[in-house]
């Protein structure tokens, strides 16, 4: 992110959190990337006390916005996000549509970034979380996506979306990031360095500052390029002073 463009996001997080706690009313973000999440994180302290909750509409979101609480809204399950489903009008006719294609007819039809979430792909078109003030006009305005005729409806409520994942059992010498990273993408040690050491590998969306950091079990760890995984733990160990981990590899 640009120098420029990390300090606006600064000052408008700052101005957020001031505002609800001046005001003593809730306040929100736009749909945060892991780059500014983690600039979030990274000056948390620095922010008036107020609680925030951060929330993409799902476990396992990418892309969250940060909710700053009054004090008498100590925790929230009633986010301002929705949950669209998006998906041909006749699937017979239907061309083949990918993540960047549904994203194209958002940006198309001139929707910020950060009113936009995570996009996930069904077997009937795609789940898109937005901002709730975005749904009307989405449902209203969306009409296709490149030559195809699409239809988009809101869903019930948040809960019930899940996404799908490969569980991967490995044994590692230490439950140590780079050790992690290495395993559930199949990489060389030294390739899941770089990603590391290139600000790309994030851990419960703030930026991992090292490849030794050990996890514990339950952290989400998503790495720019590749994708992202939970930790689940490890168990019992081997002859060789090794350990069995599994990680759910989310696809």
């Amino acid at each position: 992110m640009l120098e420029k463009e990390e300090q606006l996001l600064k000052k408008r997080i700052s101005e957020l959190a001031s505002l609800c706690y001046r005001r003593d009313i809730r306040t929100n973000t736009g749909f945060l990337n892991l780059n500014e999440q983690a600039i979030f994180h990274s000056m948390e302290r620095m922010l008036p006390p107020v609680s925030a909750v951060v929330f993409g509409g799902f476990d396992m979101a990418e892309r969250k916005i940060v909710c700053f609480l009054p004090s008498y809204e100590q925790d929230t399950e009633n986010f301002p996000i929705d949950r669209l489903e998006i998906a041909p009008v006749n699937a017979r006719f239907s061309e083949e549509l990918g993540h960047r294609d549904f994203l194209g007819a958002l940006m198309g039809l001139g929707v910020d970034r950060s009113c936009i979430g995570d996009i996930m792909m069904t077997d009937a078109g795609c789940v898109l979380f937005c901002l709730e003030q975005m749904s009307e006009f989405l449902m209203r305005e969306l009409k296709s996506v490149r030559r195809t005729a699409v239809c988009c409806r809101r869903a019930e409520g948040l809960s019930g979306f899940s996404q799908a994942y490969e569980e991967i059992s490995g044994s590692v010498s230490s439950p140590r990031l780079d050790s992690l990273i290495s395993l559930v993408f199949r990489l060389s040690r030294a390739k899941a360095l770089s990603f590391i050491s290139g600000e790309k590998a994030f851990i419960n969306g703030r930026l991992a500052l090292s490849a030794g950091q050990r996890l514990s079990g339950g952290e989400i760890v998503s790495v720019r390029g590749l994708g992202k995984f939970c930790y689940v733990g490890a168990g019992n160990g081997t002859r060789k002073g090794r350990m069995f981990v599994t990680a759910r590899r989310y696809t």
